[in-house]
C-alpha cells in the first residue's frame, strides 16, 4: 500500500475509505470490469481501521439466525421472518462470493476471516417463551433456517449455554433456539486480504490520503481532492465514478459533492462499547454467539448479546452493546463533524427526529449515566455468575445512523439500517447507516453495480453468476439451488467443524 499522493493518477474509478464495502466493490470490479483502472484513498494508516476493524463491530456475520429484533412479533402473536429472510440471503450472496475468492486464490485460508460458531436466541418469562415457540414455528418453515433447533428446557439449555444458566433463578421460564450454522467473521481481516489481491492486480490503495473535495466538473467527470496526512500536499485526481464507502465519513462527502439526492440525509452518532473477558475458563464455558431481547422502548441497537470472538488467533468473549455519544462521525474523527452536518436542506430531517425520537435520547442519556457497577448488573442478567473482575470495558467503532426525510410525511426519520445515495446519473454513489452492514457487503455492493452501471449489468451477468451461482434469484423459492449453494460455501469456507 502506498502512502505517496504523487504516484495516484486519473483512474477509471475512485474508491473513497479503506473499509469492507470498497474492499469488496475492488474484488466485484476485479470480477466484471477487470481492464478498469481502480484507486482507493483511505484516511488513515492503514485500512480496515474504522468500523470494518474486528474490535470495532459485532463480528457475527449477520445471517438473522439469532437477532430477534428481525422477527418482530404482531399483536395476534405471529411472528414475521420477512426481514429475517431477507438479511439471510444476503448473507448467502456474500458467502458464495467469499467462497468464489478463496477458490480463485485471491485470499488466504478461510480460516483467516470466518469460523463455526453457533448462533443462539435466549429469552426468559412465559411471554418470552411463547414469543421464542411462535418464531421457531415460522422460521423452521423455511429452507433457509432449516436445522434450526428450539427447546424451553432448562437442562438442554445449561448445555448449549451454560456460562448462561448457570446460577439462573430456579423456575425461570427460558427458552431458546439454536442453529450450529453460525459463524463468526473477522472483516478486518476479510477486507485487508480483499485489498491485498486487489493490489496484486493492479488497484492502487493509498493510505493516510483524506479526500477533502468532491466536486462535478462541466465534462461530467468528478474532481476528487485529497490530502496527505502526513505531509499536507493536496491533489486532485478526475474519474468518471467514485463510490464512497467512508463509514460514518460518507455523509459529509456526499454534501460536499452537492447532489441532489443527499438532500434531507442527516446522521446521528453512536458510539458502542462492550464488556471483554479473554478469560480461558470462560471462553471454554461459552462456545457460541447468544442474542437476546432488548428492554422494553429501547432502540434495536441495544439488543444484548454474547459474542464468542476469534480475532488474531485468539478468543474473547464481548457482551454488550453498551451506548455511547461522541460527535465524531469516527473514531479518527472530528468533534465538530455532527455540527458540520448541518444544512439548510437537513435541518428540518434532524430537528423532527429529535422531537420524535425521545425514547432514543432517554435511553443514550441512561446509557451515558450508568456506573461501572451498573453496567455489571447488566451483565448479571444474562451471565448471572459474572464476576466484574474479568471484565473490561472496550470501546468499539462509530456508527452514524441515518437521519432522511420521510416523502408521505415530509418530517425526519431514524432509520436503523444502511442507506444507497447515487447521483450524478449513477456516476457517483455512496453507503450510510449501519447493521447488518458488513456481513451484506457483497449484496450492497451488487446493488451498486446495478444502479451505477444499469447498460452493463446484463453483459456482466455470466461473470456475477459464476462468482455467485444465485445472483438474480431467491434461495428461497429454491431449495435445490439453496442445497447446492450451502453445501459448496461450507466445503470451501471449511465450515463443517
Amino acid at each position: 500500500m502506498s502512502t505517496d499522493l504523487a504516484s495516484a493518477t486519473d483512474p477509471d474509478v475512485v474508491l473513497v475509505g479503506g473499509g469492507i464495502m470498497s474492499a469488496t466493490l475492488a474484488s466485484l470490479l476485479g470480477v466484471v470490469a477487470p481492464d478498469w483502472s481502480v484507486t482507493v484513498f483511505e484516511s488513515g494508516a492503514q485500512v480496515a481501521a474504522e468500523s470494518s476493524d474486528a474490535w470495532n463491530n459485532a463480528g457475527t456475520g449477520h445471517a438473522a439466525l439469532c437477532e430477534l429484533n428481525y422477527t418482530p412479533a404482531g399483536a395476534d402473536g405471529s411472528v414475521d421472518i420477512a426481514k429475517a429472510e431477507t438479511i439471510n440471503e444476503q448473507f448467502q450472496v456474500s458467502r458464495q462470493f467469499w467462497s468464489h475468492l478463496v477458490r480463485a486464490g485471491l485470499t488466504g485460508s478461510p480460516k483467516e476471516f470466518i469460523t463455526p460458531v453457533p448462533h443462539v436466541s435466549f429469552v426468559t418469562g412465559d411471554a418470552g417463551r411463547e414469543y421464542m415457540r411462535n418464531r421457531y414455528t415460522a422460521m423452521s418453515a423455511s429452507p433457509l433456517f432449516a436445522g434450526m433447533e428450539h427447546t424451553d428446557d432448562p437442562a438442554e439449555l445449561a448445555e448449549w449455554v451454560p456460562l448462561v444458566m448457570t446460577g439462573r433463578r430456579p423456575g425461570q421460564a427460558v427458552a431458546a433456539t439454536r442453529s450450529v450454522a453460525g459463524t463468526d467473521v473477522d472483516f478486518g481481516s476479510l477486507t485487508r486480504l480483499q485489498f491485498a489481491a486487489a493490489e496484486d492486480r493492479g488497484v492502487h490503495v493509498h493510505v493516510n490520503q483524506r479526500v477533502t473535495g468532491v466536486r462535478r466538473r462541466t465534462d461530467g467527470r468528478w474532481a476528487v481532492t485529497v490530502r496527505d496526512a502526513v505531509s499536507g500536499e493536496e491533489r486532485t485526481v478526475r474519474t468518471r465514478f467514485v463510490f464512497v464507502g467512508a463509514g460514518g465519513g460518507a455523509l459529509p462527502l456526499l454534501q460536499e459533492a452537492a447532489i441532489p439526492e443527499i438532500r434531507g440525509f442527516g446522521g446521528f452518532p453512536v458510539s458502542g462499547m462492550f464488556l471483554r473477558t479473554r478469560s480461558p475458563e470462560l471462553v471454554s464455558a461459552h462456545q457460541a454467539k447468544v442474542y437476546g431481547q432488548a428492554a422494553v422502548g429501547a432502540p434495536p441497537m441495544s439488543v444484548p448479546h454474547l459474542d464468542l470472538r476469534l480475532i488474531d488467533g485468539d478468543h474473547s468473549l464481548l457482551f454488550g452493546p453498551y451506548a455511547g455519544f461522541s460527535p465524531k462521525f469516527l473514531k479518527a474523527g472530528s468533534m465538530f463533524d455532527l455540527p458540520l452536518s448541518v444544512k439548510p436542506n437537513n435541518l428540518g430531517s434532524m430537528l423532527g427526529v429529535a422531537r420524535t425520537e425521545m425514547a432514543l435520547t432517554r435511553y443514550l442519556i441512561g446509557e451515558l449515566l450508568q456506573s461501572r457497577s451498573a453496567r455489571h448488573r447488566t451483565l448479571t442478567e444474562f451471565v448471572p455468575e459474572a464476576e466484574e473482575h474479568d471484565w473490561d470495558m472496550i470501546t468499539a467503532g462509530q456508527r452514524v445512523q441515518v437521519i432522511k426525510r420521510d416523502p408521505a410525511t415530509g418530517r425526519g426519520v431514524l432509520q436503523f439500517g444502511t442507506e444507497l445515495v447515487v447521483g450524478g446519473e449513477g456516476t457517483i454513489a455512496g453507503l450510510l447507516g449501519a447493521s447488518p452492514g458488513a456481513s451484506t457487503a457483497v449484496s450492497a455492493m451488487l446493488t451498486v453495480l446495478e444502479r451505477c452501471f444499469p447498460d452493463r449489468i446484463e453483459a456482466w451477468r455470466p461473470a456475477l453468476q459464476e462468482a455467485i451461482p444465485s445472483y438474480g434469484r431467491r434461495l428461497a423459492d429454491d431449495p435445490a439451488l439453496l442445497a447446492e449453494v450451502r453445501a459448496q460455501t461450507m466445503q470451501t469456507l471449511e465450515l463443517n467443524g
